[in-house]
């Protein structure tokens, strides 16, 4: 058959599979207070630059279609 497709462990009883979970959770490396702080602000502040940007070019985009209608009105 196709030897590409991997074939999943399976988990006999629910105590193993527990104990496993276990295990993985054992191995995450949890980020400090100091890289939670730093990665929050900088997600407000590229929100706040995206916000700004697209402010910027809904503001660009209305003025043109503003003018290009008072245009063709006369």
């Amino acid at each position: 058959m196709n030897a590409a497709i991997a074939k999943e462990p399976s988990v006999a009883n629910p105590v193993q599979f527990i104990n496993q979970v276990r295990a993985e959770a054992a191995k995450i490396t949890w980020p400090t207070r100091r890289e939670v702080m730093t990665t929050t602000i900088m997600v407000f502040i590229m929100a706040a630059l995206t916000s700004v940007f697209f402010f910027l070019v809904d503001l660009v985009i209305r003025f043109g279609i503003t003018e290009g209608l008072q245009a063709i009105a006369g």
